[in-house]
């Protein structure tokens, strides 16, 4: 059953970063053909706010401070508690759309369509400004992928990991 846990736990992270980094390279093509364009100083001004803004709000709030380490502890909770269904979808369990307590897995559920609902508003922004913002993402996706990356290793290397997987079963964790 080990094995499976190692198994399910290299299958969830690189599963997650491959998700993540697909975005990054989708997202940061486009974001790159802003510097094809002639950029005035409010260009300029936008880029630097919606880098700024998004490796705080997304990178290091949204990350580093929640999501990452709730990541780290289902993968190291997923070690020692896989399931067929766990291994099959196990990045999907990491990332927490199921298997979770029932208020994260409506903030998940919401935040997803959010965000695809933000993807698609983007997407109607002429350049240079969708590069604008989408560079901004680069950034707060990268951030994220690097501590997803830092906190797992952390999980996995260290005597205790104080971060809760959420799981429905327990309540009283941290």
């Amino acid at each position: 059953m080990l094995v499976l846990g190692y198994l399910a736990v290299v299958w969830g992270i690189v599963g997650i970063t491959f998700i993540f980094g697909n975005a990054i390279v989708r997202i940061g093509t486009i974001g790159l053909d802003t510097f094809a364009f002639s950029l005035n100083w409010y260009h300029w001004a936008a880029l630097v706010i919606s880098v700024l803004f998004m490796g705080f709000a997304e990178g290091y709030k949204g990350f580093q401070r929640a999501y990452s380490p709730r990541v780290a502890a289902r993968l190291l909770y997923l070690r020692d508690n896989v399931t067929p269904v766990r291994l099959v979808f196990a990045p999907l369990f990491c990332m927490g759309f199921f298997d979770i307590r029932r208020r994260r897995m409506i903030i998940t559920y919401c935040l997803l369509l959010g965000i695809l609902t933000l993807i698609q508003l983007v997407h109607m922004l002429d350049q240079p400004w969708r590069g604008i913002v989408d560079l901004g993402v680069v950034v707060g996706l990268s951030w994220g992928c690097v501590s997803i990356v830092l906190f797992v290793m952390k999980a996995f290397m260290s005597e205790t990991f104080e971060y809760s997987p959420e799981m429905p079963e327990l309540k009283n964790a941290p």
